[in-house]
């Protein structure tokens, strides 16, 4: 069921892909808008036939995860008036939560840099996919097989999403009026991509902004500061294994500086950007010291609540810069 279902969204979202990047791509050559670039292209369509490829490789496992939790499930969802809208918006709540951790978390912002890496915004950005999150991204969902939805009604809804997520890269939509208030708009999305300090970690919901103005994470594209897509520090490398690991070989060397425990889990765990001496900043520290107004995000005030982990001494190398 769920292969049949895949193959027939994609046979249906094929030919929309392929109109609306078409005509994208035809406007900014007419335009002379640099939107678009041959390297760019073929680096977004590399970076998803590798998710794809182990999206392929673990699928039989998370499904039968999710088959399995299904078997506990503690609601009995018959109405499909209510069934589908639900799982919908919950799922939506979800992702909303994998992709926050994605940003605040070292580890998973090491998965997930991949998709931000890119200095155009386009269409085809949508599919510069976060290569290893099929690993774990099945674990935000297991709450909704708990809730009593099927295991491929949860990858189907997720697959159906994604074309949303997909279309809204683009600098060609402007602002969409009262959508502005519940969708994730091209506008929103946009700030999503930014490298601006004012932008950095917000917007996250895939379909649905309201998370974001629930939890703090929120930012309007304002025109007194104009977008600037990529990371703060922006690849000089773009072979394609470093596509891929460049975050990782940061990391790596960052947890092999000399130091306690404690420094090289918060390395691991804390933002990126963090560091135990001041040489990078998180994206609230940057804003804190701009003057625009930002306390800690809510997830980092909760870190700071945990107890200090022992300190160890450990071994040691040569510093490195955290890319955000």
């Amino acid at each position: 069921m769920v292969e049949y279902r895949e193959s027939l969204l994609l046979l249906i979202s094929t030919p929309l892909y392929a109109l609306v990047i078409g005509a994208e791509v035809l406007f900014s050559y007419l335009h002379q808008k640099p939107y678009y670039s041959v390297k760019g292209i073929l680096q977004n369509c590399y970076l998803t036939l590798l998710n794809m490829g182990l999206d392929l490789l673990v699928r039989g496992f998370y499904v039968g995860v999710l088959v399995w939790v299904y078997q506990y499930r503690i609601l009995e969802l018959t109405n499909p008036w209510i069934y589908w809208p639900l799982l919908l918006i919950l799922e939506d709540f979800a992702f909303y939560w994998l992709h926050r951790v994605d940003h605040f978390c070292r580890l998973f912002w090491a998965v997930h840099v991949t998709h931000h890496s890119s200095e155009e915004f386009n269409l085809t950005v949508g599919f510069r996919s976060s290569v290893m999150q099929p690993l774990y991204r099945f674990v935000y969902f297991l709450p909704l097989a708990w809730l009593g939805f099927r295991a491929e009604d949860i990858v189907f809804m997720y697959s159906a999403t994604q074309i949303y997520g997909i279309i809204v890269h683009t600098q060609y939509v402007g602002k969409l009026g009262f959508l502005e208030w519940f969708l994730v708009t091209p506008s929103h999305h946009r700030v999503h991509h930014a490298s601006n300090v004012r932008y950095l970690d917000r917007n996250m919901g895939m379909m649905f902004i309201i998370w974001d103005r629930l939890f703090g994470t929120f930012a309007e594209e304002v025109p007194g500061d104009p977008v600037r897509y990529g990371l703060t520090t922006n690849l000089t490398d773009h072979s394609p294994a470093n596509l891929v690991l460049h975050e990782w070989k940061k990391l790596l060397a960052d947890l092999r500086m000399p130091g306690p425990f404690r420094q090289k889990v918060n390395y691991l765990l804390a933002p990126p950007g963090w560091s135990h001496d001041g040489r990078s900043q998180t994206a609230d520290e940057m804003r804190q010291e701009l003057g625009l107004g930002e306390a800690p995000s809510a997830m980092n005030r909760l870190a700071d609540e945990f107890p200090p982990f022992p300190e160890v001494e450990n071994f040691q190398t040569a510093p490195s810069e955290v890319t955000k």
